[in-house]
């Protein structure tokens, strides 16, 4: 007894060691965005702020216009998720329970853009935006951020949806269900882990992505977070303050969402080791 007792505390104090090296830097860009330059470049790197300077974020949000870019990303990480999630259910749905010739074919064709790194299609993706005039508006990211999430999103709905019993479409066929009452009411309640795995991977995909929207967009209307941090980058002179208050704002959202579906993604998790 006395051996596992001290093997627990043992354990016990490597998780918060552990704990402590994960949340360190999430304190310090909280400290980073509440000091002056000259508490960051020296007079006071690791510790809390001698004032705290709550105007950074004032100047970020609204003089730099952090307020307007947050709200961009915000549209186009939504729209890209729930397409993402919709196309891909309807398309596991087809490619995993109906039976048709090209469906194998299809699902390779779909499962080859996961070995293709996202930015090496920069310049065919912008050629082809460039011919549709969608470059420079909301369109011009979603589009390409839907595309690329698809085949991650469809592998995790596929793997998911072949433990789903069958047993369960045919009584609800009995019932008098059609196809998309069939998949909204009773395949889409029992994927919400799944749902919510593939939302958190693109979500993060896509609201942490530069190289797109710097390419993209050039409009300070339809500017992505991203991007707009650079903006307070002067070419002589820069109060980095406000920047660490951005990064705070780009951070917190992607934190919030795991910490809300982290239920669902654990659920995910273990459903699929278990199958396996």
């Amino acid at each position: 007894m006395e051996r596992r007792s001290d093997r627990r505390w043992i354990l016990q104090i490597v998780l918060m060691v552990w704990a402590v090296i994960q949340l360190f830097p999430l304190y310090w860009l909280f400290a980073f965005s509440l000091k002056s330059n000259e508490e960051i470049f020296g007079e006071n790197i690791i510790g809390l702020p001698h004032q705290f300077l709550w105007k950074n974020y004032e100047t970020a949000i609204i003089g730099a216009n952090i307020g307007r870019f947050f709200i961009n990303s915000v549209i186009v990480v939504g729209c890209t998720v729930i397409l993402t999630s919709i196309i891909s259910l309807f398309a596991s749905y087809a490619l995993c329970r109906m039976r048709w010739k090209l469906s194998k074919v299809f699902l390779g064709l779909l499962m080859i853009g996961l070995m293709i790194p996202m930015h090496a299609a920069l310049l065919p993706v912008m050629l082809m935006l460039k011919h549709m005039n969608l470059l420079g508006g909301y369109l011009s990211l979603i589009i390409p951020y839907t595309a690329f999430a698809i085949p991650m999103t469809l592998l995790i709905f596929i793997g998911f949806l072949s433990g789903i019993p069958v047993e369960l479409e045919e009584a609800a066929c009995i019932d008098g269900c059609n196809i998309y009452q069939m998949v909204f009411k009773v395949i889409f309640p029992l994927m919400k882990p799944a749902v919510a795995t593939a939302g958190i991977f693109t979500f993060v995909n896509c609201w942490n992505e530069l190289m797109f929207a710097n390419t993209f967009v050039n409009s300070t209307e339809y500017k992505t977070l991203t991007t707009g941090i650079q903006t307070l980058a002067g070419q002589y002179n820069t109060t980095w303050g406000p920047i660490g208050a951005a990064l705070v704002l780009a951070t917190f959202p992607t934190i919030m969402i795991y910490i809300l579906l982290a239920k669902q993604v654990q659920k995910s998790l273990v459903l699929g080791a278990v199958k396996g």
